[in-house]
This record gives structure tokens, sequence and C-alpha cells, in this order.
């Protein structure tokens, strides 16, 4: 091959190149233009008042071929102890996520959850400490305090990133949803997992088209009973915990 048809094929080369990437946001803004947003309610029984209104948390998962929804990457987070109260109440983490229990209260706290998503007891620790945890599956695990029975919190882990909190009316929107047929799960805190699954519908979600649906949760939701303690047994009768 001479010097000019070397010249000739590298021109061509670069020529190439800069087509594809010119067409790359092009790429880009058509795929944007084929997703589509998600929104509803879940509607309560009359019974659920608004002050207290449960937390409710939406998601979606893919079924079959399609556009794959890429899974987040994991974070770290926290759960603060603080004035007997975790902050927040609710955290929704990618699978494989860290959260951090830090104790920002002047006394011990003893932090554990017994449910699926994620087992484990803390145990006893002091002011000034913290300790961590790691949600390596999906699933819904209710955390609590050993000692204060009033402290109480939610980690969602999820391996998608489709899902909505959904607001005091139970209002949500999922956003840049890909056409496809997806599983919608719903979840309500204080609500037996039976209850939830019935809740679980089929939802087809069509390129660049917007949806709006309404679930109807009012026989499914039941007010938040009295937890038991790491042991399985009721907390204590005192009127104020030793630490």
């Amino acid at each position: 091959m001479t010097v000019s048809q070397r010249s000739i094929r590298a021109v061509m080369l670069l020529t190439v190149l800069a087509m594809i990437v010119s067409l790359m946001p092009a790429c880009a803004q058509r795929a944007d233009g084929d997703t589509a947003r998600l929104s509803g309610r879940v509607v309560l029984h009359t019974g659920a008042r608004k002050s207290h209104r449960p937390a409710i948390v939406v998601w979606l998962t893919e079924i079959g071929k399609g556009y794959p929804t890429a899974a987040p990457a994991p974070g770290h987070f926290q759960l603060v102890q603080k004035d007997r109260m975790f902050k927040p109440h609710l955290l929704v983490v990618p699978v494989g996520s860290v959260v951090s229990f830090p104790n920002d209260d002047p006394f011990f706290h003893n932090v554990f959850s017994l449910f699926n998503g994620r087992r484990f007891d803390l145990g006893l620790y002091e002011a000034g400490s913290s300790r961590e945890v790691k949600f390596s599956r999906e699933g819904v695990s209710y955390i609590f305090c050993n000692i204060h029975p009033q402290m109480s919190a939610v980690v969602i882990a999820l391996a998608t990133p489709l899902y909505a909190v959904a607001d005091s009316t139970g209002a949500f929107s999922i956003n840049s949803v890909p056409p496809g047929n997806f599983d919608l799960h719903v979840w309500i805190e204080g609500t037996p997992q039976p209850d939830l699954d019935r809740l679980n519908r089929r939802v087809p979600i069509a390129s660049g088209q917007s949806s709006n649906i309404v679930i109807n949760a009012s026989g499914a939701y039941r007010p938040v009973r009295n937890h038991l303690n790491l042991y399985g047994k009721p907390y204590p009768s005192v009127s104020r915990p030793p630490y």
C-alpha cells in the first residue's frame, strides 16, 4: 500500500468515526423519546387519616425481553438515631448498598431486623459510635431498636431504578420507563405480604406514551401493630427505658 493509499484510508476512517459521533446524540434522543411516565394513586380506606397515612413505595420489574433496565449502582446511606427516632423513617436503596446506623443520642441503642430483606442484630452500642449493614439482596427490612419500642424504620433494597415513593395522598410517578411489559409491585407499611401480593399487576408500557392507573388498596391496608423485641417478646412495660 502506497503512502497516498494509506492517507486516503485514514481520511475515510476518520470520516466514518465523525459520522458515528455525530449520530450519537440523535440516538440518545430517540431512546429518551421512547420512554414513558407511569403515574397513579394508591387509594386507602377512609379510616386512614391523612396524618396517619402509611409510607407507600411502588416499583416496576421488567418481564421478558425488551429494553433491559440497568440495575442502579450501590451506594452508602445513613439511618441516624436521634431523639429516640430513626431519621429518615424510610430508605429505598439499590441492592448491594451499605447503610450506616450512627448513634447521635447520648445513650445506648440496639438496632435489629428480623425480616427477610436483611436479618441482623447490631448489638448494644454507645453514643457517638456507628454500625454498618450491607443490603445484598432485594427485600423489605423493618428496623427497630431493642431498647426503645417507639423507634422504627424501613429499608427497601431494589434492583431496579424504576420506583417511586408516594406522597401523602398516595400519588406517585415513575419517569423514564422504557417500553415493554412490567410487573407493578406495591408496598404499604404495616400491610401483610399476602395482601400486598394481591395488589401486584401486569402493566404494559407503550413507546413514548404515558399511563395513569389507580390501585385500590382499601381492603389491604391495616394499621401498624405493636412490634415485638429482638427475642420475639413484648417490650417491658416500663414508663421509661433504662437508656
